[in-house]
């Protein structure tokens, strides 16, 4: 429930603040005389930003096994998969929340954390992190992806995306539209000005964009290690299996996946990145054991 309402909050904000801002600016006065209306534009902006960040949610779990080819376990399958049930099960207790499914897929070293609820996510490992890392160090990389879903992170980034897509959907057809109509002089409908204004809009406000979405995700990574130390009652597991991420090169994830996993590759530019350093997160978790 709460969920729904800071979901149906932040239409609401979205949409006060757009107002708010083009009407202290005149800008909607001005595209009204020219036979422009902006509320259409904002309607379908949250329709298409929100929109498909929603879906993407809800389809996370099936389209996160079919693109890994995750197989889930219940533990009946074997003693090592009986201690990664057991051990999810455990730390998902100490976090409050109902038991996630647990999976394994074939691949380099990673996991990931995935699902639009709390009580009902997946957290998945690869063959290749179970292979590379002892069970205190995999028990690390447990609890920090428990605790992605203990604190409703997939939800969180939904918001953000779709707070980020409704901006760059909106503005992007605001100054196509200002520019086809004040420097193209189009008359009537939209002109060529409008998509090419449109495109290269997109493209700039959406690396912007981007920029905004991976910092609010490198600082949920800060807090799901320190949530691994508290369910486990110490750093630790997970300093020790930072460092052993460290030395290895992370498994790629499917991009619609890729910032709810244990790690990644660098980005060319740190601003762009899904996680922070592993160095960063082992400070971090070392200052917090001090």
């Amino acid at each position: 429930m709460k969920r729904i309402l800071l979901f149906i909050f932040t239409n609401i904000a979205v949409m006060a603040v757009l107002t708010i801002v083009l009407n202290i600016l005149g800008v909607d006065r001005a595209l009204a005389q020219q036979g422009f209306s902006i509320a259409p534009l904002l309607i379908l902006s949250l329709v298409l930003g929100f929109g498909g960040a929603i879906i993407s949610l809800l389809i996370s779990k099936p389209m996160a096994k079919w693109s890994t080819g995750a197989r889930v376990i219940d533990g009946t399958e074997g003693p090592n998969e009986r201690w990664l049930v057991d051990t999810v099960r455990r730390i998902a207790q100490a976090a409050g929340i109902g038991m996630p499914e647990v999976a394994i897929y074939e691949g380099e070293p990673n996991a990931f954390a995935t699902g639009a609820f709390r009580n009902s996510a997946l957290v998945a490992v690869s063959t290749g992190l179970l292979q590379s890392m002892n069970q205190e160090e995999v028990e690390g990389v447990l609890g920090h992806e428990v605790t992605h879903v203990a604190n409703g992170d997939m939800v969180t980034m939904t918001l953000i995306q779709g707070v980020v897509n409704t901006f760059v959907i909106f503005l992007s057809r605001l100054v196509g539209t200002i520019v086809d109509r004040t420097v193209f002089r189009t008359e009537r409908g939209v002109g060529p000005g409008y998509y090419v204004t449109v495109i290269v809009c997109q493209i700039l406000f959406g690396l912007l964009a981007s920029i905004i979405v991976m910092w609010f995700s490198r600082q949920r990574e800060f807090r799901a290690d320190r949530g691994s130390a508290q369910y486990l009652g110490s750093a630790r597991p997970m300093i020790n299996a930072l460092a052993r991420l460290g030395g290895i090169e992370p498994g790629a994830l499917p991009e619609s996946i890729r910032a709810m996993g244990i790690s990644d590759r660098p980005a060319w530019m740190g601003l762009f990145a899904s996680h922070p350093p592993i160095e960063e997160r082992i400070a971090a978790l070392q200052a917090l054991g001090r």
